[in-house]
């Protein structure tokens, strides 16, 4: 089994930034894909990005604004969000692809407000 733990969320003005960290741990990982998703009240969670071997995904509504990015090493992906907006806030939730499945972590929440 896996255990994803995300860090990085909080409370953020329009136009900050703000980094997002998830590692992942537990025995035997053979990791595909790493990325992040996001639900927002009232709305179904969808995906922001996600990165394998060699390519990177971004849902239009962040390209140019977000970057993805993953330390193998550490089994660890980032998202680095930089001129936030108020559509952002959303509860962020981490989810990597393994060779045994999907697996998520506990979500962390990202509000942007003034």
């Amino acid at each position: 089994q896996v255990q994803l733990v995300e860090s990085g969320g909080g409370l953020v003005q329009p136009g900050g930034s703000l980094r997002l960290s998830c590692s992942a741990s537990g025995s035997i990982l053979s990791i595909y894909v790493m990325g992040w998703y996001r639900q927002a009240p009232g709305k179904q969670r969808e995906l922001v990005a996600d990165v394998t071997d060699g390519r990177i995904n971004y849902a239009d509504s962040v390209n140019g604004r977000f970057t993805i990015s993953r330390d193998n090493a550490k089994n660890t992906v980032y998202l680095q969000m930089n001129s936030l907006k108020p559509e952002d806030t959303a509860v962020y939730f981490c989810k990597v692809r393994t060779n045994w499945g999907d697996f998520w972590g506990q979500g962390t929440q990202v509000t942007v407000s003034s």
